[in-house]
């Protein structure tokens, strides 16, 4: 049932019409990239702007999604908190995460928003195999999540976002190389009970780039092509 499930969401998502892919390297501020995301998805929605993916690093900062809980900031002073229209709970952004903002067009791809979630976590979860980490979706818990032979459960990757007259905006993030500390600050997405995981805390060692190389191909898979940002 899921495999189908993942076969009709796939038809959905598909589209012919190449999606910006720009890449940025460095640290970009928050403020700055939520602006520029809120406004593209708006040129996508009204005047017809191409589609886009942004792939980038932030200074190590929280973000409090729609369903945000303060008692899940345990330490507000430790970082920069931003208010964000996205939905979940907190999260933490940082050097050493890949953060993926996706802006499309779903009035194009099904127009199907539990599908667009699939799709991001089923993005996720091709692009870690490809590097021999097995990562699963947990009814009830979003993310992706990796299964250590003891029991424990971790989360290796977020999904957090936002639709505005159907083009989505915010995105996913997944756990490169980030200082794992950093996460003690907030109660991540309100889940206590489970840890935080990263590729290298799982052994692998695998630099951003390929990490954006295997993002790219399986992104194509499930969403179309790509055209890269001069």
């Amino acid at each position: 049932m899921a495999h189908m499930q993942i076969m009709n969401d796939a038809s959905k998502l598909l589209s012919d019409t190449p999606v910006l892919w720009r890449i940025s390297g460095g640290l970009t501020a928050y403020p700055a990239a939520h602006d520029f995301m809120q406004a593209r998805a708006l040129e996508i929605a009204l005047e017809g702007a191409q589609e886009m993916v942004w792939l980038l690093e932030h200074p190590p900062l929280y973000t409090a999604g729609t369903n945000a809980n303060t008692d899940d900031l345990v330490d507000p002073k430790r970082f920069d908190v931003f208010e964000t229209g996205r939905g979940g709970q907190y999260t933490y952004h940082g050097p050493g995460q890949r953060v993926g903002y996706v802006m499309l067009d779903l009035r194009k791809r099904g127009r199907d928003v539990s599908a667009f979630v699939r799709g991001l976590e089923q993005w996720i979860i091709d692009t870690l195999a490809e590097f021999e980490i097995t990562a699963e979706r947990r009814c009830g818990r979003v993310g992706v999540w990796v299964a250590h032979p003891d029991g424990r459960e971790e989360k290796i990757a977020a999904i957090g976002v936002r639709l505005k007259k159907w083009v989505s905006f915010h995105g996913i993030s997944i756990n490169l190389n980030p200082d794992l500390s950093h996460f003690s600050g907030i109660v991540p997405c309100g889940i206590s009970e489970h840890g935080v995981a990263s590729l290298e805390s799982l052994g692998k060692t695998i630099t951003m780039a390929e990490l954006d190389i295997a993002l790219k191909r399986h992104f194509t898979r499930i969403f179309g092509p790509v055209v890269t940002d001069p």
